[in-house]
């Protein structure tokens, strides 16, 4: 991962136009391609991104007091951001390796491992294809098909939060680019969903289930419907 910091403006091209003025923010470039701006609030999310596959250009660039122009541009669509470097306060590269994965607390392992069994829980006719389905990012919980036969990959929480529905959202993108699974819809399961992780589900196109543990457990409570 190289991590830069500089004083620069950020014009992106593409289906729309936008533009961010001059001013110093963080620019993350990670070893899978990808390329974030980022500003010093609104907690992880960037200002404006690409995602892999993209190359960067960094070439001089000595217009309107700058020193360098870096173009990212997107291998498939073309889309670009331009990056114009006034100053770099900050450059420096880590190399952080293979990540070893989100390790789940005993109730969310155990929650997959019913679900994983208990699979038409989510409606008759689906079936499974594997728990802990390998990506390059991590492993997706569970791949299954639906009466349909359409691939749905299903992230599990005990708690469901925003991060939870981005942690999706990037096995979805990989998990479609696969000819022999896609199209891939995604579920993000868990026993309590926040609000503002449903509204991010729907925009994404992600659908949400609620899991009841002691249900999938086989344990009734009086005047509970399950």
């Amino acid at each position: 991962m190289r991590l830069v910091i500089a004083r620069c403006s950020v014009d992106y091209a593409g289906k729309l136009t936008a533009h961010l003025p001059m001013a110093p923010r963080l620019i993350l470039i990670k070893s899978d391609g990808s390329v974030s701006v980022h500003a010093d609030d609104r907690a992880y999310k960037p200002l404006n991104w690409m995602n892999p596959p993209c190359s960067l250009r960094e070439e001089p660039f000595e217009e309107e007091g700058a020193v360098a122009r870096w173009t990212v541009t997107h291998g498939k669509s073309g889309e670009r951001l331009i990056l114009t470097i006034q100053e770099v306060l900050h450059d420096t590269s880590h190399e952080l390796g293979i990540d070893p994965g989100l390790r789940k607390d005993g109730v969310e392992a155990h929650l997959q491992e019913l679900l994983a069994e208990h699979i038409t829980t989510l409606g008759d006719g689906w079936t499974m294809i594997r728990r802990e389905f390998p990506t390059a990012i991590g492993p997706v919980d569970i791949l299954c098909r639906d009466a349909a036969s359409a691939t749905v990959a299903i992230e599990i929480k005990r708690r469901g939060e925003i991060d939870g529905v981005e942690q999706l959202t990037r096995y979805l993108e990989l998990l479609n680019r696969d000819p022999h699974l896609a199209p891939v819809r995604g579920i993000f399961a868990a026993q309590e969903i926040r609000p503002q992780a449903r509204v991010l589900a729907a925009d994404r196109g992600i659908d949400c289930v609620t899991l009841d543990y002691d249900a999938l457990r086989g344990i009734e409570h009086e005047g509970t419907l399950f």
